[in-house]
């Protein structure tokens, strides 16, 4: 895997970076062959509060996991835990698949990760998702402002809502930072 480790804020020391590309390299193990992937870190510290994000991106599968923390290697530490997590529940969900249907089991070692011979299909992906609540409702015209004020109404962390100004469908939600995000269609 090749390391692309960034600072804000800070300086990432040689120790913190062969610490990161230690404990991230963990992952290798859950794979019968090392992936050929980037992997993106971009620390940055805030007031005291360390944080990391770690972006992982392989052919069939995208591990991103952040984390904040007092302490910069606690972090690290929490953040791997956090990415060793996706990969097994990734894992679980490929092996109950090919379990269901019939077919033998996906990972040659207990806790190797490996592709199909076959590849995966695009359906593959969505497999293992159980919706159990479908709501509809009409969307009232408003502005952002409105649609936030409606939210923290209802105690929800986002809110879908038509746009007074163009129609079109909007969504805003509530930051882990406490502020506030609009997300908009492209034109």
């Amino acid at each position: 895997m090749n390391y692309n480790i960034r600072g804000e804020n800070m300086e990432v020391t040689p120790s913190l970076r062969d610490y990161v590309e230690k404990k991230v390299g963990k992952v290798e193990r859950y794979f019968d062959t090392p992936p050929v992937a980037d992997v993106h870190v971009k620390m940055h510290v805030q007031n005291t509060q360390h944080s990391i994000e770690v972006t992982i991106p392989m052919s069939r599968l995208l591990l991103r996991a952040e984390e904040d923390h007092a302490d910069m290697y606690a972090a690290i530490d929490l953040v791997v835990e956090k990415l060793e997590r996706q990969i097994r529940k990734h894992k679980t969900k490929v092996n109950r698949k090919f379990r269901q249907s019939g077919t033998k089991d996906v990972f040659k070692s207990e806790m190797g990760v490996t592709q199909l011979e076959n590849g995966w299909s695009e359906e593959d992906d969505h497999t293992g998702v159980e919706l159990v609540r479908t709501k509809r409702f009409n969307l009232k015209p408003m502005d952002a402002e409105e649609a936030v004020l409606q939210m923290d109404m209802l105690g929800h962390s986002f809110f879908v809502f038509s746009n007074a100004v163009n129609g079109d469908t909007n969504v805003v939600y509530r930051r882990k930072d406490g502020r506030y995000g609009l997300i908009e269609p492209e034109a």
